[in-house]
């Protein structure tokens, strides 16, 4: 059973929750949000697998996860970049925002997301049980077509991807 790590709003630890029941409750959590980025600038996304239990399907970042209870969260971050994507690289936070986000599936994502930034120029080996496909894009490219086309990435994503344009 996944559990995850309860916080407040100053991301200080209050708790321990199954993962599932911390989404059916709404409760504040922390997680992470990968972006890897390679030497031309482009960042690699993946599309979610179409049986996640929400967002099946969207595009996102490169890897998004949860730390375990016990587990930093660059620790986490590397541990999770492996499993999804198949590498690892050098990782550093870069900011962290709160959000939540109900799905139409009765669960609701309250996350203290921690964003992390990391650099590889290899192609991943992906796992298909979390991810249907990868690819490269451009940064302008990518913030034209969320503009277009909103309802194809996660909530998390666009959340993440404004406050990473603002700050560049």
């Amino acid at each position: 059973m996944e559990r995850v790590i309860l916080v407040d709003k100053d991301d200080i630890p209050n708790g321990v929750e199954e993962k599932l029941k911390a989404h059916e409750l709404a409760l504040l959590h922390r997680a992470f949000s990968v972006f890897i980025f390679n030497d031309k600038g482009e960042l690699m996304l993946q599309r979610r697998a179409l049986h996640k239990y929400h967002s099946p399907g969207l595009w996102t970042n490169t890897c998004c996860s949860h730390p375990r209870p016990g587990e930093t969260t660059l620790e986490a971050a590397h541990r999770r970049l492996m499993e999804e994507m198949g590498f690892d690289c050098d990782l550093e936070w870069k900011l962290s925002f709160i959000y939540k986000a109900p799905f139409d599936n009765g669960l609701t994502e309250h996350e203290f997301d921690h964003v992390i930034f990391g650099y590889h120029n290899d192609d991943p080996v992906i796992n298909t049980e979390e991810v249907a496909e990868w690819k490269w894009i451009d940064m302008k490219e990518l913030f034209s077509d969320v503009k277009k086309h909103p309802e194809n990435y996660t909530v998390w994503f666009k959340i993440a991807l404004e406050k990473i344009e603002n700050n560049i």
